[in-house]
This record gives structure tokens, sequence and C-alpha cells, in this order.
């Protein structure tokens, strides 16, 4: 099986070069999205910046709006992708074009390629790129959700989902991809390294959880805080856990990255619990969990006889801006 278009697009980036602040390059990168589209189609993929679809995220399969790939020319396309790649980083791109790569091949498993389309992902462009009172941009369809919002220089990118069905494809041209390999590899090195030095509270159930908890809830709220606080760990263990948390952060560009790893660190990485449930044997079902008064992190990979993973990091007051439109309201006389 060849890679989906999509897929190849993904993994030959165009804007990833970064010779300007991210603002900057999504803001040109939108505009020339949207110049691109005929009048009915801008109809399909703009709504308004405080419109409600722009919270109305999901990475089951449904209907979505927005505009499809597959309703637009190549010459948009192009451009769809480059607003992508211009927000994911090298690594980020990758896991993308792999999990678009896997749902093409769950189509044909499941002998339905009509639902399983890898052109069924949407792009929606909210308010008017680079307004100082906000905008924000959605790309999304079946395991993929990447929900950006900017307000002048700052760039919010969660809820941000992935997810892969198979996790691992185990036949044919693609046998051995895994586009979440590093989510689940690093969580299970994690666990099995804590279990080792003692910490037995790292692992909170025998059982995994089936799902993860926080599903497409437009606002989070905090789960119970689980297995082994950072301020517990060793060096190296602390070390793992933010590399672990880096794979999350780095799907999206260096500056970007940065800005949030570094919110995160001046957070306290002490406060960070991390906790493991299920099984720690590759190939059987594990759920884990990495929380902090700030975010969150869900991993699990239990349907489909542990082979269907789903890895989500959400930001308890910062998803979709919430925390950039407040301090910018906040600190301005909008009257």
């Amino acid at each position: 099986m060849k890679l989906p278009a999509l897929a190849m697009a993904l993994l030959a980036p165009l804007l990833i070069a970064e010779e300007k602040p991210a603002h900057t390059e999504l803001a040109a990168a939108a505009d020339a999205f949207l110049e691109s589209l005929d009048e009915a189609s801008a109809a399909r993929a703009t709504f308004a910046f405080d419109d409600a679809e722009r919270t109305n995220w999901h990475y089951t399969p449904r209907d979505r709006k927005g505009l499809p790939l597959k309703a637009m020319t190549e010459g948009q396309k192009n451009a769809a992708v480059a607003l992508v790649n211009t927000i994911l980083s090298e690594k980020g791109a990758m896991k993308a074009a792999q999990v678009i790569t896997a749902e093409a091949l769950l189509g044909a498993m499941e002998k339905r390629p009509e639902f399983r389309d890898p052109e069924r992902y949407f792009v929606a462009i909210f308010g008017t790129p680079g307004a100082p009172k906000g905008w924000g941009m959605r790309f999304e369809g079946h395991h993929v959700s990447i929900n950006v919002t900017v307000l002048g220089e700052d760039v919010s990118v969660t809820p941000s989902f992935l997810g892969s069905n198979p996790a691992e494809i185990r036949e044919g041209e693609h046998k051995g991809l895994r586009p979440l390999a590093a989510e689940e590899d690093l969580g299970r090195a994690l666990a099995a390294a804590l279990l080792e030095s003692g910490k037995k509270e790292v692992l909170f159930s025998d059982k995994a959880i089936d799902e993860i908890l926080t599903r497409e809830e437009p606002t989070v709220k905090p789960l119970e805080a689980v297995g082994i606080a950072a301020g517990d760990m060793s060096e190296a263990q602390r070390g793992a856990l933010m590399e672990l948390i880096s794979e999350y952060t780095g799907r999206y560009r260096a500056d970007v990255a940065e800005a949030d790893m570094k919110k995160i660190r001046e957070a306290g990485i002490e406060a960070v619990h991390f906790g493991w449930a299920g099984s720690l044997e590759r190939g059987e079902a594990f759920y884990y969990r990495i929380q902090s008064p700030t975010f969150l992190m869900e991993c699990a990979n239990t349907q489909n006889d542990a082979n269907h993973i789903h890895a989500v990091w959400r930001d308890f007051n910062g998803d979709f801006g919430r925390d950039l439109l407040r301090e910018h309201f906040e600190g301005h006389d909008h009257r």
C-alpha cells in the first residue's frame, strides 16, 4: 500500500524552517490558505473567533465542520498542508503522517475505505489571522486533533490529540510502523524504572483504564493525582519524565514547544505525578497519566486487543488559549 497523498505531503515539511516567530508564520500561512479558496469553500472553512465550534473538538470518526481535504483542489491542499506544517515540528509531522497512513490501512482492513478516507481531515479558521483580539485554526479528523489559538505573539496548542488504530501495523508493506511508539515506550520505561527502584506506588491499578478519561470535553478538570510525584523521583527518573512530557509538547515547532516546556518547569516539576495502570508487557493493555496542577497528559492502549492507542495533552487553564485571552482582556480596556 502506498502512503496516502496527505501523509506524503506532511512528510515533506514546507515551512518548518522557522525563520520567523510562530505567530507571524502562522498568520501568513493561514492567509495563503484562505486566499487559495473560492467563495463557497471559504464559507465552509471560516468561522467567527467566538463561534462555539472552536471548542467543539473530537478525535472520533464523525462528520465535522470545516473544509475537508477531499473537497479541495491540489493547490488548496498544498496550502492546507503548509499551514499544518507551520505549527508542527518535523517529529509532529511524522507522527501525523503515520497516523493517517494507519487510517488508510484501517479502511482497507474494515473494507470501509470511504469511512476511513485519509482525506477526511478538515481545516477550519476562526477569526481573522493576525487579529489583535485573537484568532485560531484547527486541523482535525479521526485520531488527529490540532487546535491552535494565537493572541499577539502567544500561541496555544491544546487540546492536542493523536491516536492510531492499529497502534502497531503487524503485517504488510508497513509492518512494524508504530506512530506513537515514543509515547508508549518512554512511558513504559519510566514505569519499569520506578518499580525497579522500589517505588511501587507508580502502579496504581493492575487493570488498565479502558480509555482516556477526559474524552472530548471542551473544558477539562483535574483527575485524581496517581502514582509518584516527580519530587520523589531520582534525578534520572525526573529526566525520563521530562523526556516523556517533551514527546507531547514536541509535536509542535521548536519555539512553541520551548515556551510550553518553560511554562511547565516554572509551575514546578516536583508536583508532577506519573502513574501507570495495567501490564508492563508490550502488546498488553496499559494506561498512564501525567498530571500537575496546570496540565494533564493521558495515554491508553486497550482497545482492539491492546492495539489501538490514544494520547492527549490538556491544559487546565490554557486549552483553546483561555489563559491567554483572560490575561489579555484583564490587562486591556476594551470598552
